[in-house]
Order: C-alpha cells, then sequence, then structure tokens
C-alpha cells in the first residue's frame, strides 16, 4: 500500500506540469540554439560527427545532453540511415530481436544525398538528380533531452503526407495543425483524432516530382505535429534512428518496397484466410453458436471461418472454457463439423491472465513457477491480472506449452488461427488503480452470465447442410496527447519492468507485437510447417511480417463505414500489414439494413473479410436480411473467383512488398486529382473499387481517371476522362467495379461455398487491354497451406496485337484447366481465332459486339505454355 501511495503522490505533483509543459510555445522551441558538428569523419560510404550542445541549451523539459553522435550511411542506393545518439551513454533503443536491421550493401549511384550544415547544425535530404529537397531541419534546431526529442522538418504547402498511424484521420493527413500521437491504447469507438492500438511512425510524402518516405525507428511515446509547411516529432525517449527512403520519380509502389526492405516483408498466408470469417462478441453458449454456422449453410452464404469471442472464457481467463455454457466436448462437436465440411475455427486468445495464487488455474500457476510475468517497479507481480513478459528468456516456453495444453487436437481446441486482443496491454483499472480487486467488483468483472443454461446434450447441426533511468517516468516533463490520459491509464503501470531491465516506458508501444510474434511461434510449434493466420489488434513496425490486423473496435455508423477504406489503405499500402480489414457492418451500437448491406459488399473487397459486433448490439449476421443475404452473396462470388488473383498478390507482396491494395495516386502519380482520395481505391493491382458511400443512397460520384476501364460485371468498356462519373440506381446489393486497362485478370470459373472447393474450379483469364493495346498480368499456385513449397506455379501473361501468350513455371501438383479466355474491347468479331497455332472451330469462339467481348474456349490443362490468337 505505501508503494501505491507513493506512485498516487508521483501524479498528483507532475501531472499538472507535464500538461502545463506541452503547451511550450513552437517559437521558443525553434529559437534554441541547437549543436554545432564538429570533428567530422567520411569513410566511404559513412559519415561521423560529434554534435556538441551549443552553449547551455534550451532545457525547455530538462537538461539538454551535452554531447550526442551522429552517423550517417548510405545503406543502398535508395536508402540512407541517419542515426543520431547520446555520446556518453546508452539509451533505449528498438531490440534488434524485435525488429532485426537491414543489411547495407554497396550504395554506387545513390538516388539521394545528406548534406549538413555545422554550425548551428542541420542536415537535408535531396534528390541526387533534381536536388530537391526532401527533408530538411534548416532553421530548426535539434533539441536532445533525457525526455524530450525534438526534430522539425519543413514541409511544401499543401503537402501530401501519408501515414504515420494508426489513426482514424483520413488517408492523406491534414497538414493544418494536425497532433498524431503515437502511444497504444485501447480506444473504444476508435475517435478521429487521437492514438489508437498501433504505432507506424513511418510516412510517405508523394509530389508530382516523385514520392519518398521516412521512417523513424523509435517505439517511445510521441506526438507528430503537422502544420502548415512543417512536420515536427516530439519524442519522449530513445534515439533518433531515421531511415530516409528515395522511392521514385515516376513508380510510387517503389518506396513501398524499400520501406519492406527495412522493416520485413509481409507473412504469407493460408489460401482459406481469404475466405468468410464471422464473429460476435456474445454468442452466448455453443448452442448459438452452432446456430450462426447453421443459419449461413441454409442462406447459401460461403462462410470459410468460425470465431469465438472471450464468452467461450471460464470467469474471462483464457485458456479455459465455461463448463457450463461451453463445454469442452462440445465446443470439440463444433470443430469436428467445421473441419468436416472444410471450415476452420478461430478463438480470441488475450495476453492479460488472471492473478489467482492458491486456485487450480494452471496457465497462472506454470507462469509463476517460470517467473515470467511482467513486474512492478518494486518488483513484486502485478495484481489483479497478470501480463506476460515477452523479453523473459522462459517466456516462449511457457507460452507454446499453454497453445499446446489448451489447443491439442486430441484433447482439446483443435483452432486453425488465432485472434490476439488486448495487448496494447489494455486494463480496465482506472488509476491510481490501488486496489484492482475492488475496482474488478464494482465493475462487475468478469460479468455474470444471466443466460439459461443450456442442456449440454442439446442436438446442434440438425439438417445441416454443411534499460535507462529516468527521473520521473510515470509522469515525463513532456505529456504527449495521449487521449487515456496519464502514459498509465487504462494500460500496464509504465515503471514495469521486464526481466531485461526494460521498463514498459521505453517498451509499451512494442507490447501488441511482441505477443503476436510468440503467439506465431506457438502456432508454428503446434502445427510445423504450416502457415499461420493471426489477427491482432495491437502493432508495431514490421508487424506484418507475421501478423494481420483488424482496425478495432469501430461503431455502426457511416462514417466509420467510410473512415475503414482510411484505414485499410494505411495498414496494406504504407505499413506492410496487408492482411488487414474493418468489422463490418461495426462492432459497437446496432447497425442497419442499409448499411449492413453496403459494408458486406466493401468488406468482400479488403483483404481480410469479418463480420463481428458486440453483445450489447443487435445481431447482424448477413444471413438476417433479405437484402444482406443478396448483397453478401454477389460480393462474396466476385470475391471468391478473384482470390487467386489476391493470393498472387499477397504472393508477390510477401517476395518484395509490392502493395496488394493501392490508393489511385500509386497509378496515376502525376493526376493531382487523385491525391486525397480515399473513397476509391485499386483491389490488387487492376480492380477500381467505387462504392456508394453516402448514407442510404443509392447514386454515387467517383472519379476516372483519364484511362481506359471496363465494368467488372457486364465487361463493357467505359473510358475516363479525369473528372468524376456519376451512377445512378446502384441497388444495396450492387458495388461499382471496374477493371483497369492493362490488366490479365485469372478469375475461378465459378465461386463455391469453400476455399477447398473453389481451388478444384477451372480458370478463365479475363484480357482488359490498356490505351496501348497490350496487357499483363500474373498467376501463383502453391498448396496454399505450407511454409515451404515442394512445388508451385508461377506464370506470367501477356498480351499484344492480338495474341496472348502464357508461359513460366508449372509445378504446382493442384492442376486445374484454362476454361476459356475473354477478350475485351475487340472492335469486331475475328474471322479466326488459333490456339497454341492452330485454327479452332467456330463454334468454339463467340463475340459480342455489343460490349465488344470475344469469349474463346480452350479447356487446356495449367501444366504447359500456351497461346491464344486473334
Amino acid at each position: 500500500m505505501l508503494w501505491n501511495a507513493f506512485r498516487l503522490l508521483v501524479f498528483a505533483t507532475t501531472l499538472l506540469r507535464a500538461r502545463t509543459a506541452q503547451g511550450a510555445n513552437s517559437d521558443v522551441l525553434d529559437a534554441c540554439a541547437g549543436y554545432n558538428a564538429t570533428n567530422v569523419k567520411t569513410t566511404g560510404t559513412t559519415l561521423s560527427a560529434d554534435l556538441v550542445l551549443n552553449g547551455e541549451g534550451c532545457g525547455v523539459f530538462g537538461p539538454d545532453i551535452k554531447t550526442l553522435g551522429l552517423t550517417v550511411v548510405y545503406e543502398t542506393d535508395t536508402r540512407i540511415h541517419v542515426k543520431i545518439v547520446d555520446a556518453a551513454a546508452s539509451r533505449f533503443e528498438v531490440p534488434e530481436s524485435i525488429l532485426p536491421r537491414p543489411a547495407a550493401t554497396s550504395a554506387n549511384a545513390p538516388a539521394i544525398q545528406f548534406n549538413y550544415t555545422a554550425s548551428p547544425f542541420s542536415f537535408s535530404i535531396y534528390r541526387t538528380s533534381s536536388h530537391e529537397v526532401l527533408f530538411s531541419t534548416a532553421s530548426n534546431a535539434l533539441i536532445f533531452e533525457s525526455q524530450y526529442l525534438r526534430v522539425k522538418t519543413s514541409l511544401p504547402a499543401d503537402a501530401n503526407i501519408y501515414g504515420l498511424g494508426e489513426h482514424t484521420n483520413p488517408f492523406r493527413l491534414p497538414t493544418d495543425n494536425t497532433t498524431i500521437t503515437l502511444w497504444s491504447r485501447d480506444a473504444p469507438g476508435i475517435p478521429t483524432g487521437t492514438n489508437l492500438y498501433g504505432n507506424h511512425p513511418v510516412y510517405f510524402e508523394h509530389r508530382t516530382t516523385g514520392t519518398h518516405g521516412v521512417f523513424l525507428l523509435n517505439a517511445n511515446g510521441m506526438d507528430i505535429k503537422l502544420t502548415k509547411g512543417a512536420l515536427e516529432y516530439n519524442v519522449i525517449g530513445g534515439v533518433l534512428d531515421f531511415y530516409f527512403l528515395a522511392g521514385s520519380t515516376t513508380d510510387p509502389t517503389a518506396v513501398a518496397r524499400q520501406y519492406a526492405e527495412v522493416v520485413g516483408t509481409p507473412a504469407e498466408v493460408p489460401y482459406w484466410s481469404f475466405g468468410l470469417h464471422q464473429c460476435r462478441f456474445g454468442y452466448k453458449d455453443f448452442v448459438e453458436v452452432a446456430g450462426v454456422i447453421s443459419n449461413y449453410s441454409a442462406a447459401g452464404i460461403p462462410l470459410e471461418t468460425m470465431w469465438t469471442d472471450i464468452d467461450y472464457m471460464d470467469g474471462r481467463r483464457i485458456f479455459t472454457v465455461d463448463p457450463a455454457y461451453y463445454p469442452l466436448n462440445r465446443v470439440r462437436d463444433i470443430v469436428d463439423f467445421l473441419h468436416s465440411h472444410d471450415q476452420k475455427y478461430i478463438l480470441m486468445t488475450d495476453p492479460a491472465v488472471a492473478y489467482t495464487p492458491g486456485e487450480d488455474y494452471g496457465p497462472f500457476n506454470r507462469g509463476t513457477e517460470l517467473d515470467v510475468w511482467l513486474k512492478a517497479s518494486n518488483g513484486s507481480n502485478s495484481l489483479g491480472l497478470v501480463w506476460p513478459d515477452w523479453f523473459h528468456p522462459k517466456l516462449s516456453e511457457f507460452w507454446n506449452n499453454e497453445f499446446e495444453l489448451f489447443y491439442n487436437p486430441a484433447t482439446g481446441i483443435d483452432i486453425d488461427g488465432v485472434w490476439i486482443d488486448m495487448n496494447e496491454p489494455s486494463s480496465f483499472c482506472n488509476l491510481p488503480c490501488t486496489d484492482p480487486f475492488q475496482q474488478a467488483i464494482q465493475q462487475q468483472l468478469p460479468p455474470p452470465r444471466h443466460d439459461p443454461v443450456p442442456d449440454p446434450n442439446t442436438p446442434i447441426f440438425v439438417n445441416s447442410t454443411q534499460k535507462t533511468k529516468r527521473d520521473n517516468i510515470l509522469s515525463p516533463p513532456y505529456a504527449i496527447k495521449n487521449a487515456a490520459g496519464a502514459l498509465s491509464s487504462k494500460t500496464a503501470f509504465v515503471d514495469s519492468k521486464h526481466a531485461n531491465g526494460l521498463t514498459e516506458y521505453d517498451t509499451h508501444n512494442l507490447y501488441g507485437t511482441m505477443m503476436s510474434t510468440a503467439t506465431h511461434e506457438a502456432m508454428l510449434a503446434r502445427r510445423p510447417g504450416l502457415r499461420t493466420l493471426v489477427i491482432t489488434r495491437s502493432t508495431y513496425a514490421g508487424a506484418g511480417n507475421k501478423v494481420g490486423k483488424w482496425l478495432g473496435d469501430n461503431l455502426s455508423t457511416w462514417d466509420h463505414y467510410r473512415k475503414s477504406i482510411a484505414g485499410m489503405l494505411g495498414f496494406a499500402t504504407i505499413y506492410q500489414v496487408p492482411m488487414v480489414g474493418s468489422d463490418i457492418c461495426g462492432f459497437g451500437d446496432d447497425t442497419t439494413e442499409n448499411l449492413c448491406g453496403r459494408w458486406a459488399m466493401l468488406g468482400a473487397f479488403s483483404p481480410f473479410m469479418r463480420n463481428h459486433n458486440s453483445d450489447t448490439s443487435t445481431s447482424q449476421e448477413f444471413y438476417r436480411w433479405a437484402s444482406v443475404t443478396q448483397a453478401a452473396k454477389n460480393a462474396l462470388d466476385i470475391r471468391y473467383r478473384l482470390m487467386d488473383y489476391l493470393y498472387t498478390a499477397f504472393h508477390q507482396a510477401h517476395l518484395d512488398g509490392t502493395p496488394v491494395v493501392h490508393p489511385l495516386w500509386f497509378k496515376y502519380p502525376k493526376d493531382s486529382a487523385t491525391f486525397p482520395i480515399d473513397l476509391q481505391y485499386f483491389y490488387g493491382d487492376s480492380i477500381l473499387v467505387s462504392p456508394v458511400t453516402e448514407d442510404d443512397a443509392t447514386s454515387v460520384t467517383f472519379y476516372l481517371p483519364r484511362d481506359i476501364f471496363y465494368d467488372l460485371t457486364t465487361l463493357a468498356p467505359v473510358q475516363g476522362t479525369g473528372s468524376t462519373v456519376t451512377l445512378t440506381n446502384v441497388s444495396f446489393t450492387q458495388i461499382p467495379l471496374h477493371i483497369k486497362g492493362g490488366a490479365i485478370l485469372p478469375l475461378r470459373a465459378q465461386s463455391t461455398m469453400t476455399t477447398t472447393d473453389l481451388r478444384a474450379q477451372d480458370f478463365e483469364l479475363v484480357v482488359a487491354p490498356g490505351t496501348d493495346g497490350t496487357a499483363s498480368g500474373a498467376l501463383y499456385l502453391d498448396d496454399g497451406v505450407s511454409v515451404t513449397q515442394t512445388s508451385s506455379t508461377s506464370l506470367q501473361s501477356l498480351f499484344k496485337n492480338g495474341r496472348l501468350s502464357v508461359q513460366g513455371v508449372f509445378g504446382s501438383d493442384h492442376v486445374v484447366k484454362v476454361s476459356r479466355v475473354r477478350f475485351l474491347g475487340v472492335a469486331k468479331a475475328p474471322k479466326a481465332v488459333q490456339v497454341n497455332g492452330k485454327a479452332v472451330a467456330t463454334t468454339r469462339f463467340a463475340y459480342d459486339a455489343t460490349i465488344k467481348v470475344l469469349d474463346v474456349s480452350i479447356g487446356l490443362s495449367l501444366t504447359g505454355p500456351f497461346n491464344v490468337q486473334y
């Protein structure tokens, strides 16, 4: 109790000072004298220098560190690494075990250059070819104090800045008085303008002259302030560790690949994970879960994976089942049924373990025996609940063992993937949190169950068809704009210690990613050789290398429906976490039939597709309304037929970081009208998605760049003129989709109820020529589940002058046919068609003059190259 009283005193005496400090005048900070560069040395592609404090320093939030060390390395032709550290003492840096540093290669022809001024020290990054300045700290003093680091760069007027998540701001960030705070928190309702669950201190800036990127490798809390003509970092710890990415003057996707070189490329996920997922917080028992599965089948909606939220737990304790509402044998019956119907099952796993000394709760007892819990600053375990210490050397032993015991296929619940939540980490205990047990009683946690206990023998599936010391870390002198208040509010105390001596003050923003990695490894251990699907809430840079992400606890509103697009673009395009999607139809509040129908169709064109809502909201499974049922079936039919197109994009992303979805400006980088658009996007490389976004509307006005497109439904050509187009009478079961000219799409000939059946369907190729009359495409096939493939097929398709050529490596054991080729934009009916140089009968091709489509039946197995000529 004395320790809690001391904590309370600390908060009371420092919180006001911290909040006042946050409002320090920017002019005062700009006027600081900064540092002078001395002892500058250049060796090959590396520059080093000492940065010596100019005078006494500002001391705005504490004494300025007198001498800093600067290192600049040209790591590749497109990447410069600039690092500024305390020359006399070590400070926290993101451990390489969490984010391995990229290897430096030779930089013989660097696309960007580092330039500096010695006194006062400032630096800039500029393009070698044009000398265009991309980043400059000129006239903005560097401030480096124990708990406050500041770097400020100038920006062009009306700069196009994207990234710096996680947030629900527009995709193109407002640059007039916007503060983005990076500090993980549980954020119900994902309010705009506040810090959310994850932290990605990277931004892409796009200009008509090119696109570049800036990544600050720092996991401490920070405010990033965007004002007219400037971007300013305000960080409360660590070091300044910048990676500057040259990007490209012509291809915006280049900067995404360069960022992937730093943080890692995305994980390959199993093929089945692109199917439809269904979940809800509030399924009261195993009977209701089974009923949802049966109802999807009866409605003819292809449900791939059923999920269960914390409802299955006994008193919300992880690695348990409620013996009355979710008896283990009945949950196992559900899993067996799903697996026998080629479907999958996923459960929620939270990080917090109930604090239960003296009770027969295995996870707590085993974790205590291994001593793997995060510690309070006085060395004791946390009370109320305990959090795993992901830095502990025995943590993997503990976590892997719990997965092996609870998720054992023979004796436990044989899950196919994992959902991890509350890993900011999140706490319901209100500060000062001196008595978590009493607060739990007051908040009725865990809540009592009031639903009738089901008969354990209730029939289910009846008739179914299918290390640095801080003077003040609880409340630092500079207070970031944390929407939860004090740094420790609704989370672990920031003075909590890890086994290696690090504190939560430094590592808080890494907690979710570390849990993600440990869970990924636990799944690999229990299912060796198989790809994992782990969906998390909290992320840090590089998380996509192991896991996917859902966009958190949104609301059932049209505004959140619209904002889900920008959220998806941020993770899939900028942060290298492409397996991403929102809770379709919304998590909190009650959805409506029209909103849910529109969202079902929009969600079908996000990489991760899951319907999920809260226990206090109305039921929203797609089959609840006839119109939503039809909307979901229409959109899922297209999604499933395009699944190999998306799967191929994910494989390419895994190889080099090429995004799997694209904002319009990625494809039209010179067209300034595309720069702010975040209500349209490209699904994969070539499918333009232009959803109806106004409340309850049946019309949509969207932008079509100056290019040739094809209506995905009719296949008729549509000429874009670089202006808006209005479609009317768009029913609540339709979503406007267009193919970008220049693409060759691999589609399954028909959709199915499961991805297992889908993989047995033949392909058809849709050739959509661009304005130059050419088109290209790719197709990647493998077994869909293995980490290491023994055989695969990787094809490249090219079309020019009326000739389609398909070549590549034909190695997949799962061989299907290409049943037909559909040529779009064909001006007139051909007199003859050849397949592999031989004329085919006129009965095997047909021309539709109305939509200008030529269909050619070929029926060739995907075992070797082929060509089709007309």
